[in-house]
Protein backbone atom coordinates (compact mmCIF):
# COMPACT_ATOMS: atom_id res chain seq x y z
CA UNK A 1 0.00 0.00 0.00
CA UNK A 2 1.37 3.66 -0.86
CA UNK A 3 1.52 6.19 2.14
CA UNK A 4 -1.47 8.15 1.37
CA UNK A 5 -3.42 4.66 1.02
CA UNK A 6 -2.70 3.78 4.77
CA UNK A 7 -3.75 7.46 5.22
CA UNK A 8 -6.80 7.43 3.40
CA UNK A 9 -7.27 3.90 5.57
CA UNK A 10 -6.99 6.23 9.00
CA UNK A 11 -9.49 8.32 8.21
CA UNK A 12 -12.08 6.28 6.99
CA UNK A 13 -11.45 4.02 10.06
CA UNK A 14 -11.96 6.97 11.74
CA UNK A 15 -14.66 8.54 10.76
CA UNK A 16 -16.31 4.85 11.10
CA UNK A 17 -15.36 5.14 14.85
CA UNK A 18 -13.77 1.39 14.24
CA UNK A 19 -11.15 1.38 17.00
CA UNK A 20 -9.81 -2.25 16.08
CA UNK A 21 -9.45 -1.57 12.30
CA UNK A 22 -7.68 1.84 13.47
CA UNK A 23 -5.36 0.36 15.53
CA UNK A 24 -4.39 -2.27 12.87
CA UNK A 25 -3.05 0.40 10.89
CA UNK A 26 -0.37 1.52 13.76
CA UNK A 27 2.76 -0.08 14.06
CA UNK A 28 3.33 -1.76 17.52
CA UNK A 29 5.58 1.00 18.89
CA UNK A 30 4.24 4.28 17.07
CA UNK A 31 4.35 7.53 18.45
CA UNK A 32 0.89 9.60 17.99
CA UNK A 33 1.93 13.46 18.72
CA UNK A 34 -0.78 16.21 18.84
CA UNK A 35 -0.81 19.50 21.02
CA UNK A 36 0.98 19.18 23.62
CA UNK A 37 0.84 15.16 24.28
CA UNK A 38 2.43 12.43 22.82
CA UNK A 39 1.08 8.68 22.77
CA UNK A 40 3.26 5.86 21.99
CA UNK A 41 2.68 2.60 21.76
CA UNK A 42 -0.33 -0.29 20.98
CA UNK A 43 -1.43 0.47 24.59
CA UNK A 44 -1.53 3.91 24.82
CA UNK A 45 -2.58 4.90 21.40
CA UNK A 46 -5.77 2.46 21.99
CA UNK A 47 -6.71 4.02 25.18
CA UNK A 48 -6.58 7.76 23.29
CA UNK A 49 -8.50 6.53 20.60
CA UNK A 50 -11.17 4.58 22.53
CA UNK A 51 -11.46 7.61 25.08
CA UNK A 52 -11.49 10.36 22.15
CA UNK A 53 -14.45 7.92 20.39
CA UNK A 54 -16.43 8.96 23.53
CA UNK A 55 -16.81 12.49 22.99
CA UNK A 56 -17.77 14.71 20.58
CA UNK A 57 -16.19 13.53 17.11
CA UNK A 58 -15.59 15.62 14.27
CA UNK A 59 -15.81 14.30 10.58
CA UNK A 60 -12.37 14.28 8.64
CA UNK A 61 -12.58 14.85 5.21
CA UNK A 62 -8.53 14.23 3.39
CA UNK A 63 -8.17 17.77 1.34
CA UNK A 64 -4.45 17.40 -0.15
CA UNK A 65 -2.13 15.21 -0.15
CA UNK A 66 1.50 14.96 -0.67
CA UNK A 67 3.63 11.95 -0.37
CA UNK A 68 7.49 10.28 -0.73
CA UNK A 69 8.54 7.36 -0.10
CA UNK A 70 7.85 6.10 3.46
CA UNK A 71 5.69 9.22 4.26
CA UNK A 72 2.89 11.36 3.49
CA UNK A 73 1.63 15.18 4.32
CA UNK A 74 -1.53 16.07 4.24
CA UNK A 75 -4.41 18.71 4.99
CA UNK A 76 -7.56 17.46 6.37
CA UNK A 77 -10.83 19.54 6.88
CA UNK A 78 -12.61 18.73 10.31
CA UNK A 79 -16.02 19.49 11.19
CA UNK A 80 -17.37 19.41 14.25
CA UNK A 81 -21.30 19.86 15.06
CA UNK A 82 -23.16 20.57 17.78
CA UNK A 83 -26.64 21.30 18.66
CA UNK A 84 -27.00 22.21 14.95
CA UNK A 85 -23.50 24.52 15.10
CA UNK A 86 -20.76 24.15 12.61
CA UNK A 87 -17.26 24.84 13.53
CA UNK A 88 -14.93 23.77 10.91
CA UNK A 89 -10.87 23.97 11.40
CA UNK A 90 -7.84 22.55 9.27
CA UNK A 91 -5.43 20.38 10.54
CA UNK A 92 -1.97 19.58 8.73
CA UNK A 93 -0.60 15.94 9.55
CA UNK A 94 2.56 14.47 8.90
CA UNK A 95 2.71 10.50 8.88
CA UNK A 96 6.14 8.01 8.44
CA UNK A 97 4.45 5.13 7.07
CA UNK A 98 6.36 1.56 7.64
CA UNK A 99 4.89 -1.76 6.10
CA UNK A 100 1.33 -0.36 5.22
CA UNK A 101 1.30 0.82 8.65
CA UNK A 102 1.67 4.48 10.69
CA UNK A 103 4.77 4.42 12.55
CA UNK A 104 4.39 8.25 14.21
CA UNK A 105 2.34 10.98 13.08
CA UNK A 106 2.29 14.82 13.97
CA UNK A 107 -0.84 16.37 13.97
CA UNK A 108 -1.20 20.20 13.87
CA UNK A 109 -5.18 21.42 14.41
CA UNK A 110 -5.27 24.99 13.41
CA UNK A 111 -7.87 26.94 16.37
CA UNK A 112 -9.68 25.33 19.37
CA UNK A 113 -13.56 24.93 19.71
CA UNK A 114 -15.68 25.56 22.53
CA UNK A 115 -17.73 22.39 22.16
CA UNK A 116 -15.20 20.01 22.60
Amino acid sequence: MRPAEVLHSHIRAFNARDLDALMELFTPTAEWITGQSKIVGEQQLRDFFSEAFTGLLPALEVRTVLQAPGKVACEITERLTHNGQARVFGIAGFYAVADNQIAAAKIYREGTSDLA
